[in-house]
């Protein structure tokens, strides 16, 4: 399993979806909060919608911009609160195929 993980999610009907046939996962959307983070996040990306890279892990990396800490278990998915964005989102148990454990 990879530490750091790179992904390109897009905007699709209406939604910030992404896809990695790598964990088996084809449009997969952010709802729950997590689509207000990205929106917040990309607000300066020249056409973001069209799709952006973003590098994620479970361990903070030099050069990351923002921080997504833990705040619980909710329905099947878990919540985390970035203090950059001053938001809340909840992240479904699709992103448990990356780091399994929130």
């Amino acid at each position: 399993m990879n530490v750091i993980n790179i992904i390109q999610p897009y905007r699709h009907l209406e939604m910030w979806v992404f896809d990695d046939p790598r964990v088996g996962l084809s449009a997969e959307p952010f709802v729950g909060g997590a689509d207000v983070m990205i929106e917040r996040a990309t607000a300066n990306i020249p056409d973001a919608a069209r799709g952006f890279i973003m590098v994620f892990s479970g361990v903070s990396f030099p050069g990351c911009q923002f921080r997504l800490e833990w705040r619980g278990e909710k329905g099947a998915g878990n919540v985390y609160y970035s203090p950059e964005l001053d938001l809340e989102g909840w992240l479904c148990p699709a992103l448990l195929r990356y780091p399994p454990t929130p």
